[in-house]
Order: C-alpha cells, then structure tokens, then sequence
C-alpha cells in the first residue's frame, strides 16, 4: 500500500509550497506577489502582449488574470490599454516603474531560482526541469 508521502500529489504540492514561500518573501520588497512576477517576466519577454495571449502562455484563466493585471496596473508596474482596432482586446504595456526595475528584478528572480535549485548539480538541475515540463504537458 502506498504511503501518502509517496503519492506524487502530495510530494508536487509541498515542493510547490516551498517554492512559493521561497519567491513570495524576496518579491515583497517589490510589493508584488509570485502570480504578478511571473507576468511581469513574460511582458519583458515581450512587451505588448493582448490579455489574451498573456493568458495563454501563462497558462491562466481570464478571471485569475484579470485579478492580477489590475492589481498590477493599481501598482504602477503595467498599463492596460484597448486595441484601436478591436475594442475587446486588451494590450498590456510596460510602464516606466517596471522598465527602471527591469534588470534588478530579472536578475532578483535568476537569484530566487538558483536559491530554490541549489541542492541539485546543474545535470539534476537541467533534468528536473525537464521532467516537471515533460509533466506539465502530458
């Protein structure tokens, strides 16, 4: 009989919880959560990006994003402007705020990553990653 500490739901949503407690203390001192950074590096990534899109590579529901884009534009980090040409779609744009912290937050978030990998070698490192995608997308 398997052991809950052996069932993968269990062993992927404590990792999961320490990862994110991980990220949620070092982004406080940006005012923002895990949710938002996350937005955040996909829009330097690419700036201009419709809600839409956003979304998708994120994989979020427009309800859930929505939530986090306001709070992020109340914040000064994004602005949200509509498409001249289609009125439903939302672009989101980088503000100056955002663009000043551009480099210290990418590198504050290399940081957090390397922190929450470091009890791995880069070969683990590399194949972790790799198995957790390969999971994420079966």
């Amino acid at each position: 009989m398997i052991s809950y500490q052996d069932v993968i739901l269990f062993i992927l949503s404590k990792a999961n919880q320490r990862v994110y407690a991980t990220f949620k203390s070092q982004l406080q001192s940006y005012g923002m959560t895990p949710m938002q950074a996350l937005v955040l590096n996909a829009l330097y990534e690419e700036e201009g990006l419709s809600a839409g899109e956003l979304g998708k590579r994120l994989v979020l529901d427009s309800a859930t994003l929505s939530g986090v884009l306001d709070r992020m534009a109340e914040a000064g980090w994004i602005i949200k402007n509509s498409d001249k040409t289609d009125r439903r779609v939302l672009n989101i744009q980088l503000t100056e705020k955002s663009n000043q912290f551009r480099n210290e937050f990418l590198q504050e978030t290399e940081k957090l990553n390397q922190k929450v990998l470091s009890p791995f070698n880069v070969e683990e490192r590399l194949l972790l990653i790799r198995m957790l995608k390969d999971l994420r997308n079966k």
